[in-house]
């Protein structure tokens, strides 16, 4: 699993993906929260504050991580090399793992440089020191939990077809649907019971700066899910 772990970091920073990953995540954000008039701009939001961020971070990341995700799987297909990976004496889901991993630490790495964020608004209050930390921890947790999910979402999507694009646009479906689609069925059902199977219901939860193992039991149940997902779905290609 730490050779394909290490591959797929390298693959990643090797080539312009990974840096331009990270810098088309960090400009997005930088336009919205500081440039951008609008509900986002945090100099505009009259009070020393993060909301902004973690409201529009789950949004950037939902096309992002897809576009990360999609070439994991789907390139060993259209290569050809897939069948060799399965091969070697590594079991199915430590290569998944691998993969997977490899996809995350670089969100991760891209989530690091926002922690500025955090000292730029401390500053800015008023008097300095003038923000809820315990909401932004808890929100820094949270979209940890929600990158964790996505991934898994990306890395399963790019099983479905060798094709990048067609991985990319069914990693955004999935991924829309389980955070912001339950609510909106739930919400035009009026069952709280659905709006439960979403990710945006969690992730308010944990912004809140409260962390509820229900919570943190959903999105740690929904990664091994669609990570088991994707172990399932690589067996027909060893045939």
């Amino acid at each position: 699993m730490l050779a394909i772990l290490r591959k797929e970091i390298s693959t990643f920073f090797a080539s312009p993906i990974g840096y331009l990953v990270i810098a088309i995540f960090l400009v997005l954000n930088g336009l919205f929260l500081w440039l951008f008039k609008g509900e986002f701009n945090i100099m505009n939001y009259g009070f020393a504050d993060l909301s902004s961020f973690f409201l529009l971070a789950p949004w950037i990341l939902i096309f992002l991580i897809p576009a990360v995700t999609m070439r994991s799987f789907s390139d060993e297909k259209k290569q050809g090399t897939l069948e060799l990976l399965l091969t070697k004496p590594v079991s199915h889901f430590n290569i998944v793992l691998g993969k997977y991993f490899g996809a995350f630490v670089l969100i991760l790495i891209a989530l690091v440089p926002t922690l500025l964020y955090v000292y730029t608004v401390y500053q800015l209050g008023s008097p300095v020191g003038n923000l809820d930390m315990a909401s932004t921890l808890g929100s820094y947790f949270g979209l940890l939990f929600l990158v964790a999910a996505y991934t898994a979402i990306g890395v399963f999507a790019s099983t479905l077809s060798d094709n990048q694009i067609v991985a990319f646009i069914s990693a955004v479906f999935i991924c829309f649907i389980f955070y912001i689609g339950f609510e909106g069925i739930a919400d035009f059902m009026a069952s709280s019971l659905i709006d439960q199977l979403g990710m945006s219901t969690h992730f308010k939860s944990m912004s809140r700066g409260v962390l509820d193992t229900r919570d943190i039991i959903y999105f740690l149940s929904l990664t091994v899910f669609f990570l088991m997902l994707t172990k399932l779905n690589l067996n027909p290609a060893k045939k």
